[in-house]
This record gives C-alpha cells, sequence and structure tokens, in this order.
C-alpha cells in the first residue's frame, strides 16, 4: 500500500471521528438546554462527514473505472468508522429534537 492510500484512508478515519465527536457534542449541549450550541455542533458534523464522504466516493469512483483499490484492515477500519459517524449523526439529530421536545413541553405545562 503507498503512502498515497494511506494518507486517504487516515483522512476517512480522521474526518468520520471528528463528525462523530461534533455529533456527541451535539447530544451534551442539548442535554444542558443550547439548543443554538447543538445545532452548531451537527452542522459541523454535517460538513466534515460530507468531506469524509466525498474521499469515500473518489474511491468508488476509481474502482468503478478499474483501478485496483487494495482492500486492508486500515480501509475496513476507516469504512466502519465513516459509517458509525454517519450514524451518530442521525441519531445525535433526533436526540437533539427530542430534547428541545422536552423542553419545551415542560415550559407549556
Amino acid at each position: 500500500m503507498d503512502s498515497e492510500f494511506e494518507n486517504i484512508i487516515m483522512t476517512l478515519v480522521v474526518e468520520s471521528g471528528s463528525a462523530r465527536s461534533y455529533a456527541m457534542e451535539a447530544i451534551q449541549y442539548a442535554k444542558a438546554g443550547d439548543f443554538e450550541a447543538a445545532k452548531k455542533s451537527l452542522q459541523e458534523a454535517d460538513e466534515v462527514v460530507l468531506s469524509a464522504h466525498h474521499v469515500q466516493t473518489d474511491l468508488i469512483q476509481k474502482e468503478a473505472r478499474g483501478e485496483q483499490m487494495p482492500v486492508s484492515l486500515l480501509m475496513l477500519h476507516a469504512q466502519d468508522h465513516l459509517m458509525s459517524a454517519l450514524l451518530a449523526i442521525d441519531l445525535a439529530k433526533e436526540m437533539v429534537e427530542l430534547h428541545e421536545i422536552i423542553k419545551n413541553h415542560r415550559i407549556e405545562e
């Protein structure tokens, strides 16, 4: 595996990890009632994971053109990070919304 491919894999891991961290941060902000900060963290998560998704799409397009993509444990790890980040973001969005509904419902009572 060449160093360029390793850099691509590490970019996937790092950006996916950052996106997941932003998602988890959003949940913590929502629990504390800071919905503006929660939504900002979710926006950051979306932006970072989009960057990782573009990297993944480029790899898929290269393989579709017939370029050999080595399958390695690092590549599987990177894909796992990306998929868990996407799931974390989806769940964090739901949790932020639920926290906001709960907080608003308590105020109305």
